[in-house]
């Protein structure tokens, strides 16, 4: 049995994770950290990282991304691995991450759905091949309290694609205006807002006389909270290094 830590444990996928943890078999929640604090909880929830004093063997991070700099911080000082699951994350961050993963196992990903990140293994498959007659649009879907746009899975989705492509496209955001010609050269990016939709992301391949979508749907945040506790057992195996869902996927 492991003993997590979960940061932003009070938030809306905070406590989608609360609950996954206390029906999985391998692991126990024995501490969290959050802003706000509730006095009925099972569990001790802290607003001090310093004032810890629970044994942890592994540390679950769903909060602000205005947090992860300090919870990479406590989690070097402790020795402890890390599964950094917040978006919306800033590129000053993520090299604090890759920095962090010389000293401690870090796993990082946009998303943590075993499905999206399937998604992108065929999405690597398939768009070298319908590279130079294909244009290619991403559509997001999220509940109308997500702050950030376009979301960070969508990004993923569209990094990945680029990785693999002889030439890398440009990432348009939304259009609008009277002149809009869907050059080759570009991947449109639109994000979607509304009522409680956990996510949704299609990724559209259109070509002439023919169209390719490919898309995942989240019908409820648990998916989100299993790949974290999966990621959580995996990082907690690993030695010093940065990981991610491709390491956990391989593994399986």
């Amino acid at each position: 049995m492991k003993n997590v830590l979960l940061i932003g444990c009070n938030g809306q996928m905070g406590k989608v994770v609360q609950e996954a943890i206390t029906n999985h078999p391998n692991v126990q929640l024995v501490a969290g950290f959050d802003r706000l604090a509730k006095n009925d909880s099972p569990f001790p929830i802290y607003q001090d990282l310093a004032a810890i004093k629970e044994s942890i063997d592994v540390v679950i991070d769903f909060s602000h991304h205005s947090m992860t700099k300090n919870t990479l911080s406590y989690c070097i000082e402790q020795k402890l691995p890390v599964v950094i699951a917040t978006t919306g994350l800033s590129d000053e961050i993520l090299q604090s991450i890759k920095d962090a993963a010389k000293k401690i196992p870090v796993f990082y990903s946009a998303n943590m759905s075993l499905g999206v990140n399937a998604l992108i293994q065929a999405l690597q498959k398939i768009a070298p091949i319908l590279e130079e007659d294909f244009q290619i649009e991403i559509i997001e879907k999220h509940h109308r309290f997500k702050k950030d746009a376009p979301s960070g899975t969508a990004l993923l989705l569209a990094d990945s694609i680029n990785a693999v492509l002889d030439q890398p496209k440009e990432y348009i955001y939304g259009r609008s205006g009277n002149e809009n010609e869907n050059a080759m050269s570009e991947i449109g990016i639109h994000a979607v807002r509304g009522g409680s939709i956990p996510g949704e992301h299609t990724v559209l391949f259109a070509g002439e006389d023919e169209i390719i979508e490919l898309k995942h749907t989240a019908l409820s945040r648990g998916i989100f909270a299993n790949g974290a506790i999966k990621a959580a057992l995996f990082i907690e195996k690993q030695k010093t290094g940065f990981f991610s869902m491709n390491e956990l996927l391989k593994g399986k």
